[in-house]
């Protein structure tokens, strides 16, 4: 009878993400302030939210410090301070088809021609468990480079996105720590081919 048919869920029931950790539903280029640790010092940021179907993601990034560079199939957040040509302090975030330890193994043996690299599973706080690969020693003990390399490989239904930190030795403190945040921020949502 129709006085037993369920009601539908309510539009505004979020559907879960499956994050372990879910910061605050947001929309896409809303703006806010966060406050982030920097050689233990807090600090008031300006964050963006976005949304990227195309790669499968959502994040925030701190708009006062990086400028954003969307592509296809790529979204690049580089210092303020860079040369935009020729940026020496970004984070690259793409996705793959493969699944997280096949992407993890391609790109540790491509780091492992010119680093002695740390690979390790480690927690984001939105995405859960990655593969995180630590590249800041040169290969065969020649101390540390000039460009180091940090690299998050996050698990998905459809593969995994990849977010690849980029920084100067100099601006590790600095730099390491704000693409972190950047990198706690992700979460993975289901891609859909030709958005964006």
């Amino acid at each position: 009878s129709p006085a037993g048919t369920a009601a539908p869920a309510p539009a505004e029931t979020p559907a879960p993400e499956g994050s372990p950790a879910a910061g605050p539903v947001r929309r896409d280029g809303e703006r806010f302030e966060a406050v982030i640790v920097l050689e233990g010092m807090e600090e008031t940021v300006r964050c963006e939210h976005l949304r990227n179907e195309t790669i499968g993601i959502e994040m925030d990034y701190d708009y006062e410090s990086f400028v954003r560079r969307s592509e296809p199939d790529r979204e690049c957040f580089f210092s303020i301070y860079d040369d935009p040509a020729h940026p020496e302090n970004y984070l690259e975030v793409t996705y793959s088809t493969e699944d997280a330890d096949t992407v993890a193994a391609s790109i540790g043996a491509a780091l492992s021609e010119a680093y002695e690299i740390i690979t390790e599973a480690f927690p984001l706080d939105r995405a859960g468990s990655c593969i995180r690969i630590d590249a800041s020693d040169a290969v065969g003990e020649r101390g540390t480079p000039d460009q180091l390399q940090m690299v998050y490989i996050v698990p998905a239904a459809d593969g995994s996105r990849i977010l690849t930190a980029h920084y100067a030795f100099e601006a590790a403190e600095g730099f390491g720590r704000r693409f972190a945040y950047l990198a706690n921020t992700l979460t993975v949502i289901d891609r859909r081919a030709g958005a964006g």
